[in-house]
């Protein structure tokens, strides 16, 4: 497994590293399969394991899972959604979010801590001046900081146009940004990453296959379903399966060749629920970045719809039904 720097941190991750959301008990998930899921992540080498309060029981499913592990790894969470009420102008309030990580992780700090969604005011309004990103939270995480609970501060979201101004404060030495830059969607390629590079911050990119959009193929959702497709994103789809025929390649696999084919990344988050999708997803590493000829073809049909229609959701629903506009 490739190590890549993290920002300007001194920390290395593995440019596959794992994301927490899927290992929690959502959709009924054994904690016997998300235990074997991240065992074996660690045992191909992934040493970065993203998390939060928000991904339903994924911080206490790890905290059981990486017991007793000797193996080093790096570890990430949030602020945001807990305690109830959530009061996120609250210092107290916030320091016992982290405490009762800590505790469901079994850890003694935290490597990196994000501020979760922070680009949406009336999700959790972090800010006491939105415009200047200043609010009690930063006071906190420099306190957590000064007493070796937290290594790293960061900042997770996923609106890449507000992501960049909060980016560009150089308040924070990560960020991790999601639903934006993947096969398809690239919104942050013009905001997110070249801000993010200038400032010597790392780079976590969340969901490289748009939350499963782009881990399988819909051809027949694509051909006559999905009342909610716009014409563009149906006919880009369209050509992209045609030209997965003619490389003979997995959409899964294209699309997480992608995304680390990006050296300004510092690593890619998977999903993966099973041991089987982290063995799919290694695989595909392991690949290496795509070819000159299929970038370009990928990169030509990417440009068919730079950015998504009005009212297309953040994760696309195929089979999911259709619950309005603009809806995640």
């Amino acid at each position: 497994m490739k190590l890549r720097n993290l920002g300007n941190t001194g920390i290395q991750v593995s440019e596959l590293s794992l994301g927490g959301l899927f290992i929690s008990s959502i959709g009924g998930r054994e904690f016997e399969q998300s235990r074997a899921a991240t065992l074996r992540a660690l045992e191909l080498g992934v040493n970065y394991i993203d998390t939060a309060p928000g991904y339903s029981n994924s911080e206490e499913t790890l905290g059981k899972a990486l017991e007793g592990v000797e193996q080093p790894y790096i570890i990430s969470t949030k602020l945001g959604g807990r305690p109830k009420p959530f009061e996120p102008q609250n210092k107290e309030c916030l320091r016992r979010s982290l405490e009762m990580s800590l505790e469901a992780l079994k850890r003694d700090h935290i490597d990196i801590l994000f501020v979760h969604e922070p680009e949406r005011p009336g999700q959790y309004d972090w800010w006491s001046d939105f415009e200047n990103v200043d609010g009690p939270v930063l006071e906190l995480i420099d306190e957590l900081k000064a007493e070796g609970l937290v290594r790293f501060s960061g900042v997770g979201g996923t609106m890449a146009w507000e992501m960049e101004r909060i980016v560009r404060t150089g308040k924070f030495d990560v960020v991790l940004t999601a639903f934006n830059y993947s096969l398809l969607w690239r919104e942050a390629e013009w905001s997110v990453i070249p801000a993010a590079k200038e400032l010597g911050m790392g780079i976590v990119i969340g969901s490289p296959l748009q939350q499963g959009a782009l881990a399988t193929r819909y051809d027949d959702q694509v051909d006559n379903g999905a009342v909610w497709m716009s014409p563009p994103r149906r006919n880009q789809l369209k050509d992209l399966y045609a030209f997965l025929d003619q490389i003979d390649m997995s959409i899964a696999e294209l699309s997480l060749r992608f995304v680390l084919s990006n050296p300004d990344i510092s690593c890619a988050l998977m999903g993966a629920r099973s041991v089987e999708e982290v063995d799919l997803n290694y695989k595909a590493m392991e690949a290496g970045p795509l070819p000159e000829d299929i970038m370009k073809r990928v990169n030509e049909i990417a440009g068919q719809l730079p950015f998504r229609p009005y009212g297309e959701p953040a994760a696309l629903r195929f089979g999911g039904g259709y619950r309005g506009p603009g809806g995640a």
